[in-house]
């Protein structure tokens, strides 16, 4: 069966910062989608570890810092059990889809690094983002989410809360792979190793634009896990 058939495990977050090296989980989803089978879903809402979730960022997805204190779980025990549902989708072979996965896979990643708590196991990815730009690369406008959905045709029902966002992401890799032959035809492990391909060639693309300005910019174009720094040697 193609893998776009299959079941997929949508994976989002929403964070307090744009940095995935630095910024703390606010909400989780994982939700499990297609293969004629029930829709489930597990979402979290954490504590933030006492952090401070900055305006900007409770103004993309509505959760403050009192409500998360308030109500959150403690965050140690919600990256435990983000990371051990992923495992789970991993071992049964299902593709975790994340909208820009280097940013979310990253960013739980450092979160369990943090916490001492064991890294995922490898496991194929699906990043509609990283694929959009390979399919359709000069195509002008946004690659948001929002606006993938539209260039898909597909229904985004409240965007920046965690499980809205990774059902879309979920439709529009259906839809890509409905659209483009090329991608249903692949394997999910060769649609994994040919999106690390794709997404180190853009970033070397994005960097070499922003050097005309600055030519010291760096762009990251490790997918979908940003390697932690080896520690230097004291």
């Amino acid at each position: 069966m193609a893998w776009h058939l299959g079941r997929m495990a949508g994976f989002d977050l929403e964070t307090t910062g744009p940095d995935p090296l630095t910024a703390r989980i606010v909400t989780a989803c994982i939700v499990q989608v297609g293969a004629k089978q029930p829709t489930t879903t597990a979402n979290w809402l954490t504590d933030v570890d006492g952090e401070e979730i900055p305006a900007g960022a409770a103004a993309v997805h509505g959760i403050s810092t009192d409500k998360a204190h308030a109500e959150g779980a403690p965050l140690k025990e919600a990256v435990a059990e983000i990371l051990a549902g992923l495992t789970q989708v991993i071992l049964a072979g299902i593709p975790i889809v994340a909208m820009n996965a280097r940013y979310d896979v990253t960013l739980l990643d450092r979160e369990a690094q943090r916490f001492g708590l064991d890294p995922l196991p490898a496991g194929p990815v699906v990043d509609p983002f990283v694929i959009d730009k390979q399919v359709d690369t000069y195509r002008p406008g946004k690659r948001t989410l929002t606006a993938l959905c539209e260039q898909y045709d597909v229904r985004l029902d409240a965007a920046h809360s965690a499980d809205a966002d990774a059902v879309a992401a979920c439709r529009v890799a259906w839809r890509q792979a409905t659209r483009y032959p090329q991608l249903a035809a692949m394997t999910l492990d060769e649609l994994h190793t040919a999106q690390v391909g794709w997404a180190a060639e853009q970033a070397a693309g994005l960097q070499e634009q922003f050097r005309k300005k600055d030519p010291a910019a760096v762009v990251e174009g490790a997918w979908p896990l940003i390697p932690r720094q080896r520690e230097s040697a004291s």
